[in-house]
């Protein structure tokens, strides 16, 4: 089964998508336990917050977790190792990041403000890299990045395994 935690809806985005293209029933943490037994195997799927992936622990008491698709502000297929490191995963579970986008009418708090402090940093530096300019562009316009092609690693990696299981 897919299982995600989403706060703003791009995490759940791609929960609906990869259930669809995987045939994996897909549930909310929240609701997963009236679905599933403990230690059943799982796909997670977290949004990123100072690259720590929400809801993974809590997840990992209860499932085993197969990989993880972590959903974020930073562009797909980047900050593995930095991701990696802030969760304590080992280099056999397979991780995957996902951009997604910014929906600031859904953050509170501590989010909320962070977000805010890294918009003015962004907005405040004269000399902007590319993948500056697109995160300014992000935060700034609540831009949507979440897309099909951006879960294609992924769906490499679940068809070479499904074929090694069948």
């Amino acid at each position: 089964a897919i299982v995600y935690t989403s706060n703003t809806g791009h995490t759940a985005e791609y929960a609906r998508i990869l259930g669809e293209k995987t045939g994996l029933p897909v549930y909310a943490l929240s609701e997963a336990a009236k679905h599933m037994s403990n230690g059943t195997e799982i796909i997670y799927l977290g949004w990123l917050f100072a690259n720590s992936i929400k809801g993974y622990k809590k997840t990992t008491k209860k499932y085993k977790v197969a990989a993880i698709c972590a959903v974020g502000l930073c562009e797909t297929g980047t900050a593995l190792d930095d991701v990696r490191k802030a969760n304590a995963l080992s280099q056999e579970i397979p991780l995957f990041t996902m951009q997604g986008g910014m929906d600031k009418s859904k953050l509170r708090g501590i989010n909320k403000l962070m977000i805010n402090m890294l918009t003015k940093g962004l907005s405040s530096q004269n000399e902007r890299s590319e993948s500056d300019e697109r995160m300014l562009y992000l935060v700034m316009h609540d831009a949507n990045y979440v897309s099909e092609e951006n879960t294609s690693a992924f769906m490499e990696w679940f068809n070479k395994k499904s074929e090694i299981s069948q």
